[in-house]
């Protein structure tokens, strides 16, 4: 019983440690769906098809990263994936136009955050039930309040606006 128990454990985590290490090869394809954009202090949400195509790149394991949002007239985004420190989950996006976003794999989610014209853009995606989501949070990157007294016992404390979010569930298609 112990040895199967053991055995059950290895298998496991070996699982789990090979789905880690599939990225990205495992979310290679094209996905679509639906984005969503919900604003702060609007009331509906503005809704936009959104693709993302991932695929095998060049000789140095560069992969594409693409992400179309309407459609591939309205907004074609052609970025290409690399790798920068595999071992730390360190990639990066190249947009192909001198911008380069660092993005880390962190808790099974592939992540990043950079600062634009005064806004930051956080963003995640991950694999959950073969769907690939997307959520997008642009907060202000000016405090809107700094608060607390500077001290241990009460240190001072930035609070920013969230300007929006965005979510996708996107699915994979042939």
């Amino acid at each position: 019983m112990k040895f199967l128990l053991l055995l059950l454990l290895v298998l496991t985590s070996k699982l789990v440690i090979s789905q880690e290490i599939t990225f990205p090869q495992s979310w290679v394809g094209n996905w679509k769906g639906e984005l969503e954009w919900f604003r702060t202090g609007k009331k509906e949400s503005q809704k936009v098809n959104m693709e993302l195509r991932i695929q095998r790149g060049d000789s140095t394991g560069n992969y594409t990263w693409q992400i179309i949002y309407g459609s591939a007239a309205e907004d074609n985004r052609p970025y290409l994936l690399k790798a920068k420190d595999i071992t730390n989950g360190h990639w990066v996006i190249d947009e192909l136009n001198g911008i380069i976003l660092d993005q880390f794999w962190v808790g099974k989610k592939f992540c990043g955050a950079f600062t634009v014209m005064n806004n930051t853009i956080v963003n995640n995606y991950w694999i959950e039930d073969e769907k690939l989501m997307v959520e997008f949070y642009s907060i202000s990157a000016k405090p809107i309040a700094t608060t607390g007294s500077g001290t241990e016992e009460s240190p001072s404390v930035d609070s920013y606006k969230i300007g929006s979010y965005q979510k996708a569930v996107l699915q994979r298609v042939k």
